[in-house]
Formats: C-alpha cells, sequence, structure tokens
C-alpha cells in the first residue's frame, strides 16, 4: 500500500489502533507495504495534533467544546497528554488512570474522577467546582491556582500535591492524605478535613476560617501566618506545632495532642482545651483567658507570663509546671495538680471569684494538690 493512500486514511481517531492492529498480521502484506506501514504508524503518532486531531476538529484552539467523552480517553491511549482548556464539564471519568494528563485550565465542573489514577496531573487554573475526586490518586499533581470549591477529594491521595493557592472553600477533604503537600495561600474556609493527614505540609498564609480539622493530623505543618479561626481542632494531632503568635481565640482543642508544641504569646483566650494533652508545651506569655483546661495535662509546660485569669484548671494537672509572674485572677484550681515550687507565687498572686461557681479563687487553691516532682 503506498504511503499516499495511508495519509489519506488517518482522518479517524482509531487509525493508531488500526494500523497497529494491521502490523500484527504483516505476513499479509510484503516488505515494502510493511515498511509504509511503519512509517506511516511513526509519522501518526507524532503529529496526532496536526492530521488526525485537525481532521476530527481537535486542535489547540477548538478545546473550548465539550470533547466526546470515548474520543478524549482514545487519545489518551494514544500516547497525546496535553488537553489544556478542554471542557470536560460533568463527564463521567471514574476508574480512569490518567496519569501526567494535563488538563490546565480546563472545565472540570461536576465531573466524577473518584478512584482515578492522576499521578502528577497538571490541573493548573482548572474550575471544578462540585467535582468529585474522592479516593483518586493524585500524588505529586499540580492543582495551583484551580477552583475546586465544593468539590469532594473524600480519601484522595495527595501526597506531595501543590495546591498554592487553590480554592477549596467548603471542600470535602475528610481523610484526605496531604502529607508534604504545599497548601501555601490556599482557601479552606469552611472546608472539612476531618481525620486528614496533613503532616508535614506547608500552610502558610492558607485561609482555615470555620474549617472542621477534628482528628486532623498536623504534625510537622507550617502554620505561619495560617488563619484559624472559629476552626474545629477537636482531636487533633499538634505535636511539634509551631503556632506561637496566632490568634487561636474561641477555638475547640478539645482532646488535642499539643505535646512539645510552641504556643508562645498565641491568643487561646474562651478556648477549649479541656482534656487536651500538653507535655512539655511552651505557652510563654500565652492568653488563656477564659480557657477551659478542664483535666488537661501540662506537664513540663512552661506556661510563665501567661494570663490564666477565670481560666478553668479543674482536675488539671501541671506537674513540674513553670508559672512564673502568670495571671491567675479568679482563676479555678478545684482538684488541679500543681507544682510545689509554684506554691508561694499562686498564693500571693491569685484573687478574685472564679467565672463559673462564683467562689473566691483562692478557695479553689485550697482544694489542689501541690506536688515535688512527677511519679514514674
Amino acid at each position: 500500500m503506498p504511503f499516499s493512500q495511508l495519509a489519506c486514511y488517518i482522518t479517524s481517531t482509531q487509525a493508531t489502533v488500526q494500523l497497529r492492529l494491521a502490523m500484527s498480521y504483516s505476513h499479509t502484506w510484503d516488505d515494502s507495504d510493511s515498511l509504509s506501514l511503519l512509517f506511516a504508524v511513526l509519522i501518526l503518532e507524532t503529529t496526532v495534533p496536526t492530521i488526525a486531531l485537525r481532521e476530527s476538529g481537535f486542535t489547540r484552539t477548538s478545546h473550548r467544546s465539550t470533547m466526546n467523552i470515548q474520543y478524549f480517553l482514545e487519545l489518551y491511549e494514544a500516547g497525546y497528554r496535553d488537553f489544556v482548556g478542554i471542557q470536560l464539564a460533568g463527564a463521567d471519568l471514574a476508574h480512569h488512570i490518567l496519569v501526567e494528563v494535563d488538563l490546565s485550565r480546563s472545565n472540570l465542573k461536576g465531573t466524577n474522577l473518584s478512584r482515578s489514577f492522576l499521578t502528577q496531573a497538571v490541573l493548573v487554573g482548572a474550575k471544578g467546582n462540585w467535582a468529585n475526586f474522592s479516593f483518586a490518586k493524585m500524588s505529586e499533581a499540580n492543582l495551583a491556582g484551580a477552583d475546586f470549591t465544593k468539590a469532594s477529594f473524600r480519601g484522595a491521595f495527595l501526597v506531595q500535591a501543590n495546591l498554592h493557592q487553590t480554592q477549596l472553600s467548603g471542600a470535602d477533604l475528610c481523610y484526605v492524605n496531604l502529607r508534604n503537600a504545599n497548601l501555601c495561600g490556599a482557601n479552606l474556609c469552611g472546608a472539612n478535613l476531618s481525620g486528614a493527614n496533613l503532616r508535614g505540609a506547608n500552610l502558610r498564609e492558607a485561609n482555615l476560617a470555620w474549617a472542621h480539622l477534628t482528628g486532623v493530623r498536623l504534625s510537622g505543618a507550617d502554620l505561619d501566618r495560617t488563619c484559624l479561626s472559629a476552626v474545629n481542632l477537636e482531636g487533633a494531632w499538634l505535636n511539634g506545632v509551631d503556632l506561637s503568635g496566632l490568634d487561636l481565640s474561641g477555638v475547640n482543642l478539645k482532646d488535642a495532642k499539643l505535646n512539645g508544641a510552641n504556643l508562645d504569646h498565641t491568643n487561646l483566650s474562651a478556648a477549649n482545651l479541656s482534656h487536651t494533652t500538653m507535655r512539655g508545651v511552651s505557652m510563654v506569655g500565652a492568653n488563656l483567658c477564659n480557657a477551659n483546661l478542664t483535666g488537661a495535662v501540662v506537664w513540663h509546660g512552661n506556661l510563665d507570663e501567661v494570663n490564666l485569669s477565670r481560666a478553668d484548671l479543674t482536675r488539671a494537672h501541671l506537674g513540674e509546671a513553670s508559672l512564673r509572674s502568670a495571671c491567675v485572677e479568679g482563676t479555678e484550681f478545684t482538684e488541679s495538680v500543681l507544682p510545689t515550687e509554684a506554691r508561694s507565687y499562686l498564693y500571693a498572686a491569685v484573687h478574685g471569684e472564679t467565672r463559673w461557681t462564683r467562689r473566691p479563687a483562692k478557695e479553689t487553691l485550697d482544694h489542689s494538690l501541690f506536688i515535688d516532682r512527677l511519679l514514674t
């Protein structure tokens, strides 16, 4: 078959597949025909965007029209990866393998990509409101600047993914794995990240206001200048995290793990820290006014110059903690465990009435226990 005839044949999206099938039965061709066929396949695979795709209307300028899903998948199988600006709104692409695909600036609104493989995929600037990426494999994917408002990433694998300045407000990110991911400047306002793994993630200047972070793992995460207003961090793992200077007023940290965390000069006024574990925490100059520390464990903690006015330390354990120059006006100490070395200072400094029981604060100090050191 002359190559000129083969070139005319290269007009359908299935041309590559058909030519390869023909080659598998090359015994029906003579040597010159086989060579011509092989050459045609090579030409086709390197000129898909300019021959087969142009013939069927798929060019860089025609990406904006909605593409047939089967056609899209056939092009991907043929080795084509550049789908910049494609229209896939509402498409069902669940369970498909789309590794290293480039969907930058594409329309993915309402698209179903659940349980798909999108490792190292590029979705920069894509529009994916209400899209479904639940349980998708997206490690090292690039989603920078994309809009995934109200999208679902439940259970997705996004280890080392780039979500720099990505819009994720109201998104479902429950149990997502974002370990070592870049979320610098991302908008996660109102997002649900319950049970998410954010260990080592970069959350600098990210907006997490009103986000649900119950049971989230944030150990080693960078929270510099992160907005955490009114977030729910109940049961969160924050061991070793630097939260110094942040505004966490009114935040729910019940049952959280804050061992070795840095809370120096952090605003925790009216925060719920009941039953938190804060061994070795540093809270120098922190504001804990009206905070609830019922049953909290603050062994070996540094609470120098901390503001504990009208805070509730009922049954809190502060064994071997430092409380130099702490403000204890109206502080509740009933059944708390306190270091013996702080006894003289606390009795001299405590005054006023407690917030809830309206009892003299010094009287509650009489019902606390002072110990020299922790028993091991």
